[in-house]
């Protein structure tokens, strides 16, 4: 049998999470007794075979179509999503344009701005929210009591680490108060079938701020980066979707504005010259083409610098000892600095080849031609490895007007207008380049 304390004033009927000698409300002494509630009884758990077909998921468009995009389609009833991202990039405003967007009722409810606040904001952002309403509160029991009230088709709380449980004896936004605000609010997006999302604040390493428990529970974890004007939403997590698929937008004076052709907006200005070339990446599901750069000065350190903007500097390291042993370029005594244009960053091995090349191109100063892309996985003995989603790349670059990809050899392509130009060895990519100054 399992019993739950509590503690109640017996003068006054007060409830106390723990034992103490007075009673604050009524400053009776030794007043406050322990009851224990006994369940007589336990019902086991309903099981079913899961044989039959799966229901149908229902999504819910919130109309903005890169942040349906990167959830997979839309919002799926039920789900729980957590957004996170730095200080004043983005995220109450895009919880502001959904709110107009959204086809449902919609409450949003903050813990940080006042319902004035919000108010200017929209109307600065001419935001129409006639399905939207607001309320300002931080007590969780209270919170869902209201959502449960107003019945809302979408729920938005902003943001977690400002709730607190009643109950609890610690601060708003300590690792318990997250844990057991953010597991009350995903048992009532459960129970009402009601899609949340929930806004995160994120600490100084960048990661969601709280219990690592909190992105566990949760169905999609959306993180914002970006730089200057530019706004990308990742999806860490997604039960429903693709995970590392990404929304690109771009911060305007009315707020987020999507961007559809993410691929021309990145080469735009792009100018022929020698340390860059274009990569075909894919973020979740969608081809990506981004310009990668590279400089290669004389250093006058004893160690010398390795800056790297975008990609994964153990990995530049890899390639640049690659390429001295296997193409005899000197590039250990030299400063290296890569970038990828535009914000976005890589973890694909396939951009390999594309980071090899354009140290070679600014090595040797020779231009990769302004209509080839480059991509490719290398390993430690010099060999060119295939990818995937050849296909998804190739189709891309055609789109983009691109003539030529330099490709591993053994590639799996099914159809392509491209003129393919196929490496088994970086040496071959070496000399390929190196005849490129003849013509």
């Amino acid at each position: 049998m399992s019993k739950t304390p509590k503690f109640t004033c017996a003068s006054c009927g007060t409830n106390y999470s723990k034992w103490q000698g007075k009673c604050d409300s009524c400053n009776t002494w030794n007043s406050v007794m322990e009851n224990i509630v006994r369940k007589s009884s336990i019902k086991p758990l309903e099981l079913k075979v899961l044989s039959d077909e799966a229901d149908e998921v229902i999504r819910f468009k919130t109309n903005i179509s890169e942040f349906d995009h990167v959830c997979g389609g839309g919002l799926v009833a039920g789900s729980v999503t957590l957004v996170g991202g730095d200080p004043g990039i983005g995220k109450s405003t895009m919880l502001l344009q959904i709110s107009g967007s959204f086809p449902g009722k919609v409450v949003y409810v903050s813990g940080e701005e006042s319902l004035n606040q919000i108010k200017v904001r929209a109307d600065r952002l001419n935001i129409n929210l006639e399905n939207m309403e607001c309320a300002y509160g931080t007590n969780v029991d209270q919170i869902i009591e209201t959502l449960n009230d107003a019945k809302p088709s979408l729920a938005m709380i902003d943001s977690v680490q400002t709730l607190y449980d009643p109950f609890s004896d610690t601060t708003p936004g300590s690792i318990a108060q997250v844990r057991i605000c953010g597991n009350k609010l995903i048992q009532w997006a459960k129970d009402k079938n009601i899609p949340i999302l929930i806004v995160s604040h994120v600490n100084k390493d960048g990661m969601i701020a709280g219990p690592k428990v909190l992105e566990h529970m949760v169905d999609t974890v959306l993180y914002f980066e970006g730089n200057n004007s530019m706004r990308i939403i990742r999806a860490i997590k997604n039960r429903f979707g693709s995970t590392n698929s990404m929304g690109i937008f771009e911060m305007r004076d009315k707020g987020l504005i999507p961007i559809v052709d993410a691929s021309k907006s990145f080469l735009k200005n792009r100018s022929l010259t020698y340390g860059s070339c274009i990569f075909p990446a894919v973020e979740g599901n969608r081809p990506l083409l981004v310009e990668v750069q590279a400089l290669v000065s004389n250093s006058y350190l004893q160690n010398p610098r390795r800056a790297v903007v975008g990609w994964d500097v153990q990995r530049l390291a890899m390639i640049c000892a690659v390429l001295e042993n296997h193409c005899k370029v000197p590039l250990s005594g030299k400063d290296i600095y890569l970038n990828i244009v535009g914000g976005i960053k890589v973890f694909e091995p396939s951009s390999d080849l594309s980071v090899a090349i354009v140290l070679m191109s600014a090595w040797y100063m020779i231009p990769v031609p302004q209509d080839h892309f480059v991509f490719g996985e290398i390993g430690l003995s010099g060999e060119i490895r295939p990818v995937s989603q050849v296909d998804q790349r190739l189709g891309e670059g055609e789109k983009l007007g691109f003539k030529s990809a330099c490709i591993p050899d053994k590639s799996e392509v099914t159809s392509s207008k491209m003129d393919l130009i196929q490496f088994k060895h970086v040496q071959e990519v070496q000399q390929w380049l190196r005849s490129k100054a003849k013509d």
